[in-house]
């Protein structure tokens, strides 16, 4: 049987403001991509988050971010890659804290936004994560290969990761349009998020069962992945969150966490 993970971005507010419905995506979701404060996310949100995923049996994941809340980290930035290292353990084991309080520990990590669409390509920036991964869990140890990394398949990250000795985990999106190379169309174009319900219900069946999308172009692209996102901050995405889980179940499809 197929197997897929759900993950959504949580914990995405800051102080007395909430983003996304945390409480009732952890219901649905199968893994948290947990805010660690750079684009979102606070000390107290980040406690909560864990407490709540560990109540539901959800994996916790290091959603790690440029240092970016006022552009909710999605701004391109030029980040030294030892100060990048630096931020991505630091961030890593801020969580690492609250997940050990609630009983778990930090399972993966994924980055966020910007930070995100950099490492697909950028050779620099993506070993800069890895190292902070590595630096988060003591340096080139078991304990840091067990550590896997979250992205898009064919992303310098997930291959540097895999040279490092970490699990590289391939990630679709089925409310992102695609291009014909298989990378995500950027945010600041039209059509770049998928906003019919029904359509990205079918992509994510689509996704799992066969490992491919249609791109922006019509083009059919393989998309072999292991996870698939759920963005939380779109409208109606509780609703929208279980139907895709529900519709993957009617199809076969096992859902589960991949860590």
């Amino acid at each position: 049987m197929t197997a897929i993970d759900l993950n959504a971005d949580l914990g995405e507010g800051f102080g007395r403001w909430r983003l996304t419905d945390d409480e009732q995506l952890l219901s649905v979701v199968t893994s948290a991509n947990v805010a660690c404060g750079f684009h979102a996310g606070d000390a107290a949100t980040m406690r909560r988050v864990c407490e709540q995923a560990v109540a539901r049996g959800v994996t916790i994941g290091a959603q790690v971010s440029y240092r970016d809340l006022a552009g909710f980290g999605r701004r391109a930035m030029d980040v030294p890659p030892a100060e990048l290292t630096a931020e991505v353990a630091y961030q890593i084991g801020a969580l690492e804290v609250f997940a050990r309080a609630a009983g778990a520990r930090v399972a993966y990590v994924k980055p966020h936004g910007a930070l995100y669409n950099r490492v697909v390509h950028d050779e620099e920036q993506a070993a800069a994560v890895v190292d902070g991964v590595l630096l988060a869990r003591g340096g080139t140890g078991r304990a840091a290969r067990a550590l896997p990394v979250l992205g898009l398949p064919g992303s310098r990250l997930l291959a540097l990761g895999a040279e490092a000795g970490l699990p590289a985990v391939p990630e679709a999106f089925a409310d992102r349009a695609y291009t014909p190379l298989g990378t995500l169309v950027p945010r600041g174009r039209d059509g770049a998020v998928v906003s019919d319900p029904d359509a990205v219900v079918e992509r994510s069946v689509g996704l799992a069962r066969s490992g491919t999308v249609v791109a922006q172009d019509g083009a059919v692209v393989e998309v072999r992945a292991r996870s698939l996102c759920l963005h939380g901050d779109t409208p109606g995405a509780v609703e929208l969150a279980r139907r895709v889980r529900r519709r993957l179940e009617e199809s076969g499809v096992r859902v589960e966490a991949f860590a």
